[in-house]
């Protein structure tokens, strides 16, 4: 059976489609562009597939999501969605259009040098809506607290007894008043978009709290919580944008998808190692290196650590507890050599990914 191998560069409104029949010398031809409709794209298909040839389409990962994959393979043809960032690509290639790009696709898929990207299933797309609608709430109300603070301090006014956002500072906040009328209209508008950006944020958390016990991978969100420095929120983001670890054959591969691995430019004898790449799912990456922090104080378990490890398997806890013991005398270790608390952070974030890793190993999702 012969293969044809189909490069789409899908856009919102049309897909340009380029063929590239099997073999090293196949020939490439570019069909035009079809409207990015389902309709459209199961046509498509259909006229592609006359004469029992088998398809292999592929186009980038991107806003327009992962609709046209599954409807592909729904059709009974394989479909691979590309990590944009690893498609490779000449140095002197000065041209770029949609034509071109599908062609080049095609080409790159007919002789294997597309890195494909993990599709979520329409569950575990929706969570990770839900936790970035979280993290939009969190930079709305991050921004509207910058945009009061701006404001105060052009008006002379500073808190200074403590930490904003405490009982004491809104009580400090009801008792400022200004001379004019308008200024006091703008005060408050800005304090009701912080309390509105707050039950926003609020809201969703609960969303997210209340959906994971009816989730796949809720028994791994459960189970990671065993470990120190990751609480429910950061759990299920670092799940959601990860997916199934089981899909990682080692932790160092899943170190180098979170992007926690130093950057490398060596040639000969000459070794030159910069900073971590910083590649794939950066709201995952920062929850470990949120996490990491935790770690600078002596191994133990809180009380509000205990009442979750004791749901935990064995295994599970064992983990945990061999994590604390290693990476808290790890960070004492890089801190007492002289290094930056923020490299020392980002190499415990990098051992955190290993043990996050095993735990991955011991619980597998649930079935969806």
């Amino acid at each position: 059976m012969s293969t044809l191998y189909i490069g789409l560069d899908v856009h919102k409104v049309a897909i340009s489609v380029s063929v590239a029949e099997g073999g090293r010398d196949g020939a490439v031809r570019f069909l035009g562009e079809v409207p990015n409709t389902p309709t459209d794209v199961a046509k498509l298909a259909k006229r592609l597939a006359k004469d029992g040839v088998q398809l292999e389409f592929c186009y980038e990962a991107g806003c327009c999501g992962y609709g046209i994959h599954r409807q592909l393979t729904e059709l009974g043809h394989g479909c691979t969605v590309v990590a944009p960032s690893l498609i490779p690509k000449k140095p002197g290639d000065r041209v770029k259009t949609d034509r071109r790009d599908s062609q080049k696709l095609a080409i790159l898929h007919r002789s294997g040098d597309l890195t494909r990207v993990w599709v979520p299933d329409p569950v575990h797309e929706a969570m990770r809506d839900l936790v970035r609608a979280r993290l939009a709430a969190m930079t709305a109300l991050m921004r509207a607290r910058q945009q009061l603070f701006s404001f105060l301090l052009r008006h002379g006014r500073t808190y200074a007894k403590g930490k904003p956002w405490t009982q004491r500072h809104r009580v400090w906040l009801a008792e400022q008043v200004f001379e004019q009328p308008v200024h006091q209209i703008v005060f408050q508008d800005y304090v009701e978009a912080i309390f509105t950006a707050q039950d926003r944020r609020d809201q969703l958390v609960a969303r997210i709290k209340a959906l994971v016990p009816s989730w796949s991978m809720g028994p791994l969100v459960e189970a990671l919580r065993g470990l120190r420095g990751m609480e429910m929120v950061s759990a299920v983001t670092f799940v959601a944008g990860i997916g199934d670890l089981s899909r990682f054959d080692n932790p160092s591969q899943l170190m180098a998808y979170l992007g926690l691995v130093p950057s490398e430019h060596s040639s000969g004898d000459h070794v030159r190692r910069g900073g971590i790449t910083k590649t794939g799912n950066s709201e995952a990456r920062r929850m470990l290196v949120e996490a990491a922090w935790s770690y600078r104080y002596p191994p133990r378990v809180a009380g509000e650590k205990v009442e979750v490890l004791v749901r935990l398997p064995k295994p599970v806890r064992d983990i945990a507890w061999k994590a604390q013991v290693r990476l808290c005398e790890r960070y004492k270790k890089l801190s007492r050599s002289g290094k930056k608390p923020t490299v020392v952070v980002t190499a415990i974030a990098r051992e955190l990914a290993g043990f996050v890793w095993a735990i991955g190993q011991q619980v597998r999702p649930a079935a969806p």
